[in-house]
C-alpha cells in the first residue's frame, strides 16, 4: 500500500541521507530536497503528506516556507528542525501554525513519532474535507448547472474540487453553453463569494476604450480623462474577474493582461504606481485558442499562462438526455417571471426537443421555453427545424426509453421528489417506479 509522502528539506547532504534512512526503516516514503523552492510547486490543498524542513536554508528559509505553506493550506503539517539559536524563531513559527519543531540533536524515535502524529492529523483533515464536499454536493451549485448525464456530473464534480482554490481557469465552449454560469458558480462556491464578481465581455468594449475600462486611468491620462477612474481589475479586488470572449481582446491589451496574470498587479493608464491585486481570473472562449495562437491571432504566452486548468463545456447536442429536464426548468422559471401558469407539455414535445440540434445551445433552449409560456403550443415549432441537419436516428426502443425517462423526470420534478405523489401522477406501483428510476439512474433527492 502506498504511503503518504514525506518531503525532507536540508542543505546538508549527510543529514538528508541519514534522516531518509531513519524514515524509510520506519516504513515512510521519503523525497529529499536541498532547497525550499523545489518543494512549493509540488504542494496543494489535497496533498496528503508532511513537510520536514531545517530552518536555516539558502534562499527561502524554513520559517518563510512554513508561512507560504500555511497561506496555501493552514492544515498542511510542517515540522521544523532547529538549531539552538533558532528556537525563538521556531516558537514563533509554531504560533503561526507550524505543526512541530525538533531541536538538534534529535533521536530517530523523536522524528518518527512527530511524523506519525502529523500524518494522522493530515489524514483526518482530508477525510473531513471529503465528507463535507460529499454532503454539500447536492446543493453545491443550486439550480444553476442542470443535467444528469455523465459529462455534466463530471463538470459539477470538477467545479466543486476547483472552487475553493485560487487557480485561474479557462472555460472552453460554444456560444450558449453556459460559460458565465460556470464562472459564477466557481465564484459563489469560493472564499471570494462575498466580494465582487466582475463579468467583462471583451468583444463588446470598443478597442480604444478597453484598456481604460480594464486597467483604469489617472486624471489627464488622455483627452477627456477629467478625473481618475479605477478599472475592472481593481474593482474586483479580493473577488473574481470573468473575461468572456477573450479571443476578441486586442493583442496590445493581451500584453498587459499577461503581466497582470504573472505579477498580480496593475498600473492605471497615466500612472507609474503598481497596485497589488488579489483576484481570481476566469477566462472563456468559444474558439480553439491554441489554434488561434498558432496562427498568431492570439498570444501564445498568454494562452499557455491561461491554460493551467481548462474546463470543456459540452454543447447541448452532446447531452440530449438533459434537454427535457432543462426545458421543464426553464418553463417553470419563465412562468414565474411572467406571472403565468406553466402550460402542460405536448405529448411529443420531449422527443422533438431531443431531436433538434440546438445550435444556440442552452440559451436557445431557454428562449424556446419562454416562447412556449408566452404563446402556447403553437410556438413550439423550432427555428429552421425543417432544414436542421438531423442527428443520428434513434431506434424505436431508444425513443420509447428516452420518452419514458423524460416523463418520469417531469413527474418527479412536479412532485418535488415525493415518491407517493409521483406514483399517482404516473399511475405506477411503487416497485415498478423504483425499478424504472434505477434503470434510468434517477435520484429523487435531486428534485427536492
Amino acid at each position: 500500500m502506498n504511503q503518504p509522502p514525506i518531503f525532507f528539506i536540508d542543505d546538508e547532504q549527510d543529514l538528508r541521507l541519514a534522516n531518509e534512512q531513519t524514515l524509510q526503516l520506519a516504513g515512510f516514503e521519503v523525497r529529499l530536497f536541498e532547497q525550499a523552492e523545489q518543494v512549493l510547486p509540488l504542494l496543494n490543498r489535497n496533498w496528503p503528506g508532511v513537510v520536514i524542513s531545517d530552518i536555516r536554508l539558502p534562499g527561502i528559509n524554513g520559517h518563510i516556507l512554513q508561512q507560504r505553506i500555511h497561506h496555501m493550506d493552514p492544515d498542511l503539517p510542517v515540522i521544523l528542525i532547529t538549531g539552538h539559536g533558532d528556537i525563538s524563531m521556531a516558537v514563533e513559527a509554531m504560533q503561526q501554525g507550524a505543526y512541530d519543531f525538533i531541536e538538534k540533536p534529535f533521536s530517530g524515535e523523536r522524528l518518527i513519532d512527530s511524523v506519525r502524529r502529523a500524518l494522522e492529523k493530515r489524514r483526518l483533515t482530508l477525510e473531513n474535507r471529503q465528507l463535507k464536499t460529499e454532503l454539500d454536493l447536492q446543493n453545491a451549485l443550486g439550480p444553476r448547472i442542470i443535467g444528469k448525464t455523465a459529462v455534466m456530473q463530471h463538470l459539477r464534480d470538477t467545479i466543486n474540487r476547483l472552487a475553493d482554490t485560487s487557480a485561474d481557469i479557462l472555460l472552453m465552449g460554444e456560444t450558449g453553453t453556459g460559460k458565465e454560469l460556470v464562472a459564477r458558480s466557481l465564484h459563489e462556491k469560493s472564499p471570494r463569494r462575498d466580494q465582487n464578481f466582475v463579468a467583462i465581455n471583451c468583444g463588446a468594449i470598443p478597442e480604444n476604450l478597453i484598456e481604460s475600462e480594464l486597467f483604469g486611468h489617472q486624471k489627464g491620462a488622455f483627452t477627456g480623462a477629467e478625473s481618475a477612474r479605477i478599472g475592472k481589475f481593481e474593482y474586483a479586488q479580493s473577488g473574481t474577474v470573468f473575461l468572456d470572449e477573450i479571443e476578441s481582446m486586442p493583442l496590445s491589451t493581451q500584453v498587459r493582461l499577461l503581466r497582470i496574470l504573472q505579477e498580480r498587479s496593475v498600473e492605471r493608464l497615466g500612472s507609474n504606481e503598481a497596485i497589488e491585486l488579489d483576484i481570481r481570473i476566469i477566462a472563456a472562449s468559444k474558439i480553439d485558442l491554441k489554434a488561434a495562437a498558432e496562427q498568431n491571432e492570439f498570444r501564445q504566452d498568454l494562452y499557455y499562462r491561461l491554460n493551467v486548468v481548462t474546463l470543456e463545456l459540452p454543447p447541448l447536442r452532446d447531452r440530449r438526455e438533459d434537454i427535457p429536464m432543462l426545458f421543464q426548468h426553464f418553463l417553470l422559471v419563465a412562468a414565474a417571471r411572467y406571472a403565468k401558469e406553466a402550460p402542460a407539455m405536448p405529448a411529443d414535445a420531449s422527443h422533438r426537443l431531443m431531436r433538434f440540434n440546438w445550435p444556440g445551445n442552452v440559451r436557445e433552449l431557454r428562449n424556446a421555453a419562454e416562447r412556449f409560456v408566452l404563446l402556447g403550443d403553437g410556438c413550439l415549432k423550432l427555428e429552421d427545424e425543417s432544414t436542421q441537419t438531423p442527428c443520428a436516428p434513434m431506434t424505436l426502443p431508444q425513443q420509447v426509453e428516452a420518452f419514458e425517462k423524460s416523463l418520469i423526470e417531469q413527474a418527479l420534478s412536479e412532485s418535488s421528489g415525493v415518491i407517493k405523489d409521483t406514483m399517482q401522477v404516473l399511475g405506477l406501483p411503487r416497485k415498478t417506479l423504483y425499478d424504472k428510476m434505477q434503470k434510468y439512474g434517477l435520484d429523487k433527492r435531486i428534485y427536492k
